[in-house]
């Protein structure tokens, strides 16, 4: 028996997809479907994603797909992932550096962690930097408070990129202050703010490893500074690379600098790398919407370094979350950067870090 023409040219225009054209005509979906669609559906790994694409071009709105939406940080957009689509789980690295081939190509968004705590103790304020500020002024109270205010703005901007978003060109920008607001003995004073500015070439490998995925290698310059005058001036410039592989909600990221300033130049930190090292290493983990890094840097030769561990809690109001931050060891803000101290603060922040 002859099919009908219409019928005739839905089995021609799939070409290799017959088994989509079947499932959405028997899901009573349209006499005809596109070519390009088909193939959108087909490349999805996830076997509920998939079904989900086939529902939407049959017209047909699926169980699965009116069931509510993950929050935004924890998931990634369907049939988004980038070439291989290795993995059906949320990609840690892919969402944070924008890999997804129909992300904005100009893409702006927040960077490293924007927080503010509303209170950070340390067990060994450092005063030394400031007293001859404080003479000059006579204070007659020049002790700092243990407990103070700490918060970070970060943002990055992709200028440029390729058209599959795999390799772009990023800058970002992140500034970390201390603030004795709970000081009005001494006018509640900004103790340290620090600028960062970055310039950053970001790849994806797309490489599998014993299980992980290799997702990222980034290659960058880092000036960061405390935009202060002698005798606390505190400055450094940095090529720092990134290496990132996750696996699940596992993610770790290697962070090799070199500092490229001249080591016979005036500087005012020529020993930094002695109390900061040649590098970071920091493992993040996320657990039912919980997120979690612990972050570990330091001089083998010299034996000085420290160790920061976070934590924020599902969101709260808004995007806001519970942020908990511990720190050990020296380097918590440039001015401290061979200071040893132990802090730990408490407040909220609106984003992952990675």
């Amino acid at each position: 028996m002859t099919q009908p023409s219409t019928q005739r040219n839905q089995w021609r225009l799939a070409s290799g997809y017959a088994p989509a054209l079947v499932l959405a005509a028997t899901l009573g979906g349209p006499a005809v479907a596109t070519a390009a669609g088909l193939a959108d559906c087909a490349a999805i790994q996830s076997d509920t994603a998939r079904l989900d694409c086939y529902d939407r071009l049959s017209g047909r709105v699926s169980e699965s797909s009116t069931r509510a939406a993950p929050p935004a940080e924890m998931s990634a957009p369907v049939a988004s992932s980038p070439a291989g689509g290795e993995s059906a789980s949320p990609s840690l690295i892919d969402r944070a550096w924008a890999f997804a081939p129909d992300s904005d190509r100009y893409a702006i968004g927040l960077y490293q962690r924007n927080y503010l705590l509303l209170a950070n103790y340390t067990d060994r304020i450092n005063e030394r930097p400031f007293t001859p500020i404080f003479d000059a002024l006579e204070s007659e109270q020049q002790d700092l408070d243990s407990t103070e205010a700490r918060f970070q703005i970060s943002f990055k901007f992709r200028m440029w990129s390729t058209e599959g978003r795999r390799l772009g060109l990023w800058a970002a920008y992140t500034q970390k202050s201390q603030w004795q607001v709970y000081n009005d003995a001494i006018s509640r004073p900004f103790r340290d703010t620090n600028y960062m500015p970055e310039l950053i070439l970001s790849f994806r490998p797309d490489v599998e490893l014993a299980g992980f995925h290799w997702r990222l290698l980034n290659l960058g310059y880092t000036h960061e500074s405390n935009g202060r005058s002698d005798p606390i001036s505190r400055s450094w410039d940095r090529l720092v690379a990134a290496i990132g592989i996750e696996r699940d909600n596992f993610a770790l990221v290697l962070r090799p600098w070199i500092r490229i300033d001249d080591s016979d130049s005036d500087d005012d930190n020529p020993d930094i790398t002695d109390y900061l090292g040649h590098g970071d290493l920091t493992a993040y983990y996320k657990w039912r919407d919980h997120s979690f890094s612990l972050m570990g840097r330091g001089n083998p030769s010299t034996g000085k370094g420290s160790a920061e561990l976070t934590w924020m809690s599902p969101r709260l109001v808004g995007p806001l979350r519970v942020y908990l931050r511990a720190f050990s060891g020296y380097g918590d803000t440039l001015i401290d950067y061979n200071w040893r101290q132990n802090a730990v603060g408490i407040g909220v922040a609106l984003n992952d870090a990675l």
